[in-house]
């Protein structure tokens, strides 16, 4: 790993502070997806020229009138804001782009293969085109979740493509893997607690040093490294967080068989200083766009290298478990058939503040729930509108499943009320009211977000994770 001496440092500071070298730079992000869109309007904002580049052309036209396809808290405002600074551009190709780019970052999709490998084709694509297009020097970024050895790919890819252009030019290929929470994504962007970044080349790390300054002054925070071990690093940081949260599910399977509560034994060993309270909050199930697809890859990385992945075959399996677990409670109260149940649904995303319900744990539970001929209403403040696309036209058909616009509308006549999504606005629910409406007085609790003393003192019976 390549530390910043304190010499480099101070030099570097002085440099800026005296002028030299600050300027704002032309920056193209190849894709308008989640990640794409949050880099493109957080460097917007601190006055780099951006264009962000995406082939759907429905998506871009939607973006240049200052909407965004996704929820992410504060993202449609930072969007509109900048393109009525002319600061952040949205286009359908790079051959429309009029700027000579100096950084170009690949925020494109990998979505899962069958195998569970990351599908690689849209970043090599991308390298591709990077390659007819590029006129003068510039830095390449994978801001895209890569296979190890995929940015140095790229790289060929791009060279190959110069080749044939009869192009001499120089540029650098580097590996920027984001952390980006969603529903946090501007602040974790603006305020990260680290930077890395993949890369051996001087000049390639003066030009990220200049462009990550503003959000990070601590310059020991940042990073660098060889372009595998960044690629890596990515995986395997969220293979570990999957894992703490896989463990702490399991020890809450066993709380529930030995009369304990687990949230005591989570405050319990959160307090030691090596282990720490983060992510070890046990529920129903994690699930998104990163956690399930990456400890997939991980898996088929080892398998590639006849290595025996058993930890993250274990953490994979006992997630899997847990996203079955609020239904086989449910049917251990009504039994099996649940003709006539209905089941009231608070939180359809796969956590807070986002409408992204890509590995829901709510997907898995009403599909078990439906098979078994429950009828379901259910409610999220943000991801309703998206569920349509999610859920089988025949469930909506049926009557099986009705989405409720309101989140008492939920509950109406329910049997029971299940919470998969730990949103704010279900932390102090009105229990009276409930009891009023409610046909059965049940509450199954999947983020273990209610005090369990409280709901029963009000005469619900109540079910959480390990309590």
């Amino acid at each position: 790993m390549l530390f910043l001496k304190a010499h480099d440092i101070n030099e570097f500071l002085k440099n800026l502070k005296h002028g030299k070298g600050t300027f704002a730079l032309n920056i193209v992000v190849i894709g308008a997806g989640y990640v794409g869109l949050v880099t493109s309007a957080c460097f917007a904002e601190i006055g780099h020229l951006v264009v962000c580049i995406d082939i759907n052309e429905k998506k871009i036209n939607t973006l240049q009138q200052g909407k965004i396809p996704i929820y992410e808290p504060g993202l449609e405002v930072l969007i509109t804001k900048n393109i009525t600074n002319k600061r952040l551009h949205f286009l359908n190709s790079l051959s429309e782009i009029w700027i000579e780019p100096e950084v170009i970052f690949i925020a494109v999709g990998t979505p899962s293969n069958l195998t569970g490998s990351p599908n690689m084709q849209y970043v090599l694509q991308a390298a591709k085109n990077i390659g007819e297009r590029i006129k003068k020097y510039c830095v390449i970024v994978d801001k895209s979740t890569v296979l190890v050895g995929v940015t140095e790919e790229v790289q060929h890819i791009i060279q190959a493509e110069l080749a044939k252009r009869q192009q001499n030019i120089a540029f650098d290929v580097v590996s920027n893997p984001e952390f980006l929470r969603e529903g946090a994504a501007i602040e974790d962007f603006m305020r990260p607690d680290r930077i890395i970044i993949g890369t051996t080349s001087a000049k390639a790390k003066t030009i990220l040093l200049e462009l990550y300054l503003p959000i990070m002054r601590n310059l020991k925070k940042i990073y660098f490294m060889n372009i595998k071990d960044a690629e890596l690093t990515k995986y395997a940081a969220n293979a570990m967080l999957a894992t703490r949260i896989s463990f702490m599910n399991e020890i809450a399977l066993l709380c529930e068989c030995m009369d304990v509560d687990v949230e005591n034994v989570r405050i319990g060993i959160g307090s030691d200083d090596r282990i720490g309270s983060a992510f070890i909050y046990p529920g129903c199930g994690y699930g998104g766009s990163c956690f399930p697809k990456d400890v997939k890859a991980l898996i088929k990385m080892a398998e590639d290298h006849q290595i025996d992945p058993f930890v993250l075959r274990s953490v994979e399996k006992r997630n899997f478990y847990q996203k079955q677990l609020l239904s086989k409670k449910i049917t251990s109260i009504f039994g099996e058939d649940l003709t006539g149940i209905i089941i009231g649904v608070w939180g359809l995303s796969f956590k807070p503040e986002t409408d992204d319900l890509r590995e829901a744990s709510s997907l898995v539970l009403l599909e078990q729930l439906i098979l078994r001929n429950a009828q379901i209403q259910a409610y999220d403040p943000v991801a309703v509108s998206r569920a349509r696309d999610y859920f089988p036209p025949n469930w909506f058909q049926s009557g099986q499943l009705r989405l409720a616009e309101k989140q008492y509308e939920a509950v109406e006549n329910a049997d029971a009320l299940v919470l998969v999504t730990e949103w704010k606005s279900f932390c102090y629910p009105d229990l009276s009211a409930m009891k009023k409406i409610m046909r059965q007085h049940i509450i199954f609790d999947g983020r273990n977000q209610y005090d369990p003393k409280q709901i029963r003192e009000a005469q619900f019976d109540y079910y959480g994770i390990g309590r």
